[in-house]
């Protein structure tokens, strides 16, 4: 990361060098000599959690900024769906028959990603969350056409690493979920929600709420598979209940293909956001 700011004082990076050839003494060898910002046990704290908030919201802000990532397409979507290649190693038909949306994930990042190369990489870059499956495919769809996408890794309590299709230069790593669902959404030229699970379903609603609440524009939103959906959550059921009003169900729209969801996000029409929730 670039430093653009020259000012005529000594710079962190110089001090900390010094601060590490220190004499060893009981004295600098004390933890409370080192320099705060160069202590992890200190940033670690408790106390310090606003700080490592603000740092995880302005390291990959700068960076993307640096980069000069201006828009992007996000793709939400299960690590457990596979390839159709390698369909025969999911753990249920079910998943094995959701791999067909591997690939039309990855046609999708591919068409939108020669979209995006039209502007130098600048606009509706492809974010995912940098994993396997659904995330691989939109990373890797990027890489067919020749072009740039984003990561947005977080650490999980099991091994896992980055897939290999991110730009490496703009694959983040995340400890707090909700930074990290900031980003998704910062930049978000429209939202793509392939079928998933938990982690799926926690990123679909939070951006729908958003949308519904007016504190988003309302960007193309596309749920791809519409049997999938359908089969997990009665829409229906939530506006007659009364808890969303019907109005809410057009926040969305339905798609099978990457073709059609191209389609629907050159024509999706005003994306402004709403200025009041319909049924209250």
């Amino acid at each position: 990361m670039s430093n653009k700011n020259k000012h005529p004082l000594r710079d962190a990076g110089t001090d900390r060098a010094a601060a590490d050839g220190v004499p060893v003494t009981p004295q600098t060898q004390a933890p409370a000599y080192r320099l705060a910002f160069n202590d992890n046990d200190f940033l670690c704290r408790d106390e310090l959690r606003p700080v490592r908030l603000q740092l995880e919201l302005l390291k990959p802000q700068m960076m993307l900024d640096e980069y000069g990532v201006q828009s992007t397409i996000v793709l939400f979507g299960g690590a457990r769906i596979p390839e159709p290649a390698k369909k025969d190693t999911a753990r249920t038909k079910t998943l094995a028959d959701l791999s067909r949306f591997y690939d039309e994930t990855r046609e999708f990042a591919r068409l939108m990603t020669l979209k995006s190369n039209e502007s130098g990489g600048k606009e509706d870059v492809i974010v995912t969350g940098g994993g396997p499956g659904v995330m691989e495919a939109g990373n890797r769809g990027a890489v067919d056409a020749g072009g740039v996408s984003i990561g947005l890794n977080i650490v999980l309590p099991f091994e896992q690493a980055p897939n290999e299709f991110v730009t490496p230069d703009l694959c983040f790593n995340f400890h707090y979920f909700a930074i990290r669902k900031m980003h998704f959404l910062m930049r978000a030229k429209a939202i793509c929600v392939f079928p998933g699970g938990f982690g799926t379903m926690d990123e679909l609603f939070e951006a729908l709420t958003l949308i519904q609440t007016g504190r988003m524009q309302r960007v193309p939103f596309l749920l791809f598979g519409r049997e999938f959906w359908e089969s997990i959550i009665n829409w229906d059921a939530l506006a007659d209940a009364g808890t969303i009003s019907a109005d809410d169900l057009d926040l969305f729209r339905f798609v099978e293909t990457a073709a059609e969801a191209m389609d629907l996000i050159e024509n999706w029409g005003d994306a402004s956001a709403r200025s009041s929730v319909p049924g209250r």
